[in-house]
């Protein structure tokens, strides 16, 4: 790179930063400036502006405001008061964000729960939620009525948008209400770093937990992204990701509701009706998961996929591969990658950088940052320490975990956890580089490179260990999606008799049946021999959650067992070099040792 091309990048690199820093440099733990008066901060902003938008109907900020005001008005006739917590069951709508800002006016915790849920799970977070009441959508009643059984709670459930006959009804509550601004002192002697909002993991490995966000990190995430893709009034985010998500939910929204902008509330995801969407309600931002913008790569051409005003693209987990697939297709001139768990203390964005990644913290700007790699054991999924007891860095281009120092005197910097203390406190790494230091564990494998930008590689407990070399799945994901007619590709490790580690296995998703013989020449071409998988399921479609993050745990239970799975299985045959029908026979001598992976 050339001296001249190396100053723009960091002119770049600085001025981005530089921006998103200046927009949230009043955000303070022990401010009493709660969420609730950042958003009343903006409707007295933007009062006549469009706000809200889903199908034919529209918000206006000051019928936004409205709305949320007739909510506070039903919280207080309950009895409800700052720290009590309401549930919110309710897909996305174009009253979504109004029924948590309403609650948050009071100081009232919203319980944003997970919209496709259902049975077990949903009576879970229900359980741990801590709600009174519940703020059931009556398009969720039949989720609803398949978990309730197993709540353990005594919740008061309030049908909203439609009637359910045995529940209270929402909407008539909110009819005689007059919506007033309710006083600030509603929310007198909260501080913002206490706790906001509660939200859940996305429980891809076990039951979700409910992690706090607070008022400083919800007003981080509300204002600080939207500044760096210079957001204006005459933008309108795209929101097809469920807004009881911190991505869609606060840095989507956030992206123009504290800049004038609307948002556009769809339902749901559509491949389908992407484009027709964006360009009817004249979208000019739209925020992301990877694996949406893979599922946009791979349907066929649609007349309108580069006729739009889309210029920034904002979200997380968008690969190399796709990303440079996606910006050249539907023409997107600009991506905003960003990092940090909902409940985690470690951010990174790329609003500069090399397609593919998270983002940057030159040497040179370490101490303004509180992350870093430290080096991580695949097969004990533990950190090794060196001969002091402390952990041991990761060298440039080592894959390693991604920690975020715990500084409380830092609001940026505090882990405020979840509302289980265990959980919590498995998630903190002690004594890391110095004596009682303390680190927020990720639980994210990355790598850095020598200017400082940060790839994400996978989630600890994803990489395996084959053939004594470690296996990072996302990176074998990214190859099978590039055969042709591939629109999913889950990749994890199952355990084989007489084998250590684990070996790879693929569930693919595809248009039509793979050509294997083609897949396998694709393979070996651009993966090493340990890391091409040795098992493959071809799946009629793949389970993730609302986020589109791939469920792997019933996956590897199942393992490779033809008798516990219906789908075509096939083996890579190590003597002829091509996959082999996988069946019961075969099975078994791959079991006895008879057939050598």
């Amino acid at each position: 790179m050339g001296f001249i091309s190396t100053i723009k990048r960091e002119v770049d690199y600085l001025s981005g930063l530089l921006r998103m820093l200046r927009s949230v440099k009043d955000v303070d733990a022990e401010s009493n400036h709660l969420i609730a008066d950042e958003l009343e901060k903006r409707v007295d902003q933007f009062g006549p502006n469009t706000a809200f938008i889903e199908d034919d109907r529209e918000w206006t900020y000051d019928e936004f405001e409205d709305y949320a005001n007739k909510v506070a008005g039903w919280a207080k006739a309950q009895g409800l008061k700052a720290d009590d917590t309401v549930a919110v069951f309710v897909r996305n709508r174009l009253e979504y964000v109004a029924l948590w800002f309403g609650l948050s006016k009071l100081g009232v915790v919203p319980a944003l729960l997970n919209f496709q849920l259902s049975g077990a799970a949903l009576a879970h977070c229900v359980n741990i939620s801590d709600a009174q009441h519940m703020i059931l959508d009556y398009e969720m009643a039949e989720q609803w009525a398949a978990a309730k059984t197993e709540v353990t709670v005594d919740i008061t459930v309030w049908a909203a948008f439609g009637e359910v006959a045995e529940y209270r009804t929402f909407d008539e509550a909110l009819t005689d209400i007059i919506p007033n601004r309710p006083p600030k002192s509603g929310r007198k002697g909260l501080k913002a770093g206490g706790q906001a909002i509660k939200m859940f993991t996305s429980g891809t490995t076990g039951m979700p937990k409910a992690a706090k966000v607070t008022h400083v990190r919800a007003q981080n995430y509300l204002r600080g992204i939207g500044t760096g893709a210079k957001s204006g009034p005459k933008d309108r985010m795209m929101m097809v990701l469920p807004l009881y998500h911190a991505t869609g939910g606060l840095v989507g929204v956030g992206c123009v509701l504290t800049h004038g902008g609307a948002v556009i509330v769809q339902p749901k995801f559509s491949a389908t009706k992407f484009w027709d969407e964006a360009i009817r309600h004249g979208a000019t931002q739209f925020t992301y998961v990877g694996e949406l913008c893979r599922f946009l790569l791979s349907t066929p051409a649609h007349p309108l996929e580069r006729q739009h005003n889309i210029r920034w693209a904002i979200g997380n987990g968008l690969r190399k591969e796709v990303w440079e697939g996606f910006t050249q297709r539907f023409n997107i001139p600009h991506i905003i990658e960003f990092y940090g768990a909902t409940e985690g203390n470690v951010s990174l964005i790329n609003v500069d950088g090399p397609p593919g990644a998270v983002g940057r913290v030159p040497d040179y700007l370490k101490f303004k940052f509180n992350v870093d790699i430290i080096r991580f054991d695949v097969d004990t999924e533990e950190n090794p320490r060196g001969a002091d007891g402390f952990c041991i860095r990761a060298d440039d281009e080592e894959i390693g975990e991604v920690i975020g120092e715990i500084r409380n005197d830092d609001p940026r910097f505090r882990f405020d956890g979840y509302q289980n203390e265990s959980a919590t406190k498995k998630k903190i790494l002690r004594n890391v580089f110095k004596k009682d230091d303390a680190w927020f564990r990720t639980g994210d494998l990355m790598k850095r490179d020598k200017l400082g930008y940060y790839y994400f590689m996978d989630r600890v407990g994803d990489t395996y260990r084959w053939k004594a070399e470690n296996v990072a799945t996302g990176e074998v994901a990214s190859i099978l999606s590039k055969y042709e007619g591939v629109t999913q590709a889950n990749v994890y490790g199952v355990e084989v008799p007489g084998y250590d580690g684990r070996a790879g296995m693929a569930a693919i998703v595809s248009e039509k049946e793979p050509d294997l013989k083609k897949l396998m020449e694709l393979l070996k071409a651009e993966l090493p021999a340990f890391a091409q998988p040795v098992f493959l399921r071809l799946s009629k479609e793949s389970d993730t959650t609302s986020t589109f993050k791939f469920k792997k745990t019933n996956l590897v239970k199942a393992g490779y067992n033809p008798a516990n799975i219906s789908e075509p299985l096939y083996y890579a045959d190590s003597s002829s070099g091509q996959f082999k029908k996988l069946d019961k026979a075969a099975f078994k001598k791959i079991n006895s040792g008879d057939i050598r992976l």
